[in-house]
């Protein structure tokens, strides 16, 4: 099932961001860096665009250059079994028959759903069976302005991992990734669906400021731009960021000490920031340099 309708708050800001992109100079930095260990070892890391446009084509060149250095790739979730996670996250996003939304968020959240999607031609038996925060990512699944995941950085790394025989592995595992929304309580799950249809300052100009700022490789503005997107809801960008950053760190400090050279690929949002990959790498005495 699949919601059409245009969203005016992004839940994932580094997923679905709107804006003019400005061409790659020559020389310019990018979202991409090489961590070095004490002991020598390497280890590059990538900031993703989850959704992109045909015309964000060439990447920046960076991306490329710590692919061919790299003997594996990892990414937030396996990629290999990216079908699998879609169902159990689906699943995860279902009352159990018998149970449905209206027992499990404010009857004024319920009336104003059912008057929106009557607008739009959409019944209520489409809806009403939904946990409010997979409702608001169905709803944002509809992208704009061209904006595909099929053209996001993971799947063309992976296509390339798989053109070139890479091993490709997750930071977590597709439970670890569906129970960031399907741990939340109703309150929560409720506030994640209600930030969707928040309009933004008309002074906002966050899409274009967090495009501008992957290409330029700025992962500090990123970050800043995703938090400040749950300000209303702050635990919540803590959880899809902040605690998933640390919880990735044994990981990632494994591979650098596995003997093979990992890309490691994470939304762009999770580099920058005194919580992001990058500091907490360099806190651990690693060195980190932009390409």
């Amino acid at each position: 099932m699949v919601l059409k309708m245009s969203s005016s708050r992004m839940l994932f800001v580094t997923v679905f961001a709107f804006g003019c992109v400005a061409a790659e100079t020559a020389g310019a930095a990018a979202c991409v860096w090489r961590v070095s260990g004490p002991n020598g070892a390497t280890l590059y890391l990538g900031g993703s665009m989850h959704a992109l446009r045909s015309t964000d084509y060439p990447l920046p060149s960076a991306y490329n250059r710590a692919f061919d250095a790299s003997a594996r790739l990892a990414f937030e979730t396996d990629q290999k079994v990216s079908t699998r996670s879609a169902q159990d996250i689906q699943k995860a996003g279902h009352y159990p028959r018998g149970d449905n939304l209206k027992n499990h968020v404010d009857p004024r959240t319920y009336d104003y759903l059912r008057r929106l999607f009557a607008l739009i031609k959409i019944p209520e038996e489409k809806f009403i069976n939904l946990r409010p925060w997979y409702l608001s990512l169905l709803i944002q699944s509809g992208g704009g302005g061209g904006f595909s995941s099929s053209l996001g950085v993971e799947r063309f790394l992976v296509e390339r991992a798989k053109a070139n025989s890479k091993p490709v592995v997750g930071l977590e595992s597709s439970r670890e990734h569906i129970e960031v929304f399907s741990r939340l309580n109703d309150r929560q799950s409720e506030a994640v669906l209600l930030m969707t249809f928040i309009i933004p300052d008309k002074k906002d100009n966050s899409g274009a400021s967090v495009m501008d700022a992957w290409r330029r490789g700025d992962a500090d503005t990123m970050t800043r731009v995703t938090l400040e997107s749950f300000r209303d809801f702050p635990a919540m960008g803590e959880r899809l960021l902040g605690a998933r950053n640390r919880a990735w760190i044994p990981k990632i400090e494994g591979y650098l000490r596995s003997g093979q050279t990992y890309f490691v690929v994470a939304g762009a949002a999770h580099m920058g920031g005194s919580e992001g990959l990058l500091a907490l790498l360099q806190t651990r005495g690693y060195k980190v340099e932009q390409l």
